[in-house]
């Protein structure tokens, strides 16, 4: 199956429905504590239903320890990136990874007529990539020993 086929929401389908969301008022001690206790990069923000920001491990170390400040007194708003990249779910694989690679983003939020739909990171395109190359190899391996018909 050619990578510019797929779409994201293949992806999404074969991972999991969790999606990880803080609201702007919470703390970054709080954001960065549940980032670490669901072992993710990345967390999105949400004022009301809608999503109006992205606040990564880069904005940890650029805008909170660099700037030195206090995780405990400031919120994720302060923070965040608010013009944040994101994809739709029709947009193919081959894309999201071209756009994570041109905007130097590990995680893009999966956004369907304002609605959240998901979150893909490269860790999800990479063991993509590593499924369709292992198919290929496969379909070589036995393209090449097949048994003539006699």
């Amino acid at each position: 199956m050619p990578l510019n086929k797929v779409s994201v929401s293949r992806l999404l389908s074969e991972k999991s429905a969790s999606i990880f969301c803080v609201t702007e008022e919470t703390s970054i001690e709080q954001a960065v504590s549940e980032m670490n206790r669901q072992r993710i990069g990345s967390i999105l923000v949400k004022k009301g239903s809608s999503v109006c920001g992205i606040f990564t491990e880069r904005d940890v170390l650029t805008r909170v320890v660099s700037a030195g400040r206090d995780p405990k007194a400031t919120q994720v708003r302060d923070v965040m990136t608010e013009s944040f990249q994101f994809i739709c779910p029709d947009t193919s694989v081959e894309d999201a990874m071209q756009m994570m690679t041109n905007k130097r983003v590990r995680h893009l939020p999966v956004l369907e007529d304002g609605q959240l739909r998901g979150m893909i990171s490269i860790g999800d395109v990479t063991r993509w990539l590593l499924k369709v190359n292992e198919m290929e190899a496969e379909n070589l391996r036995r393209y090449v020993f097949a048994e003539y018909p006699g």
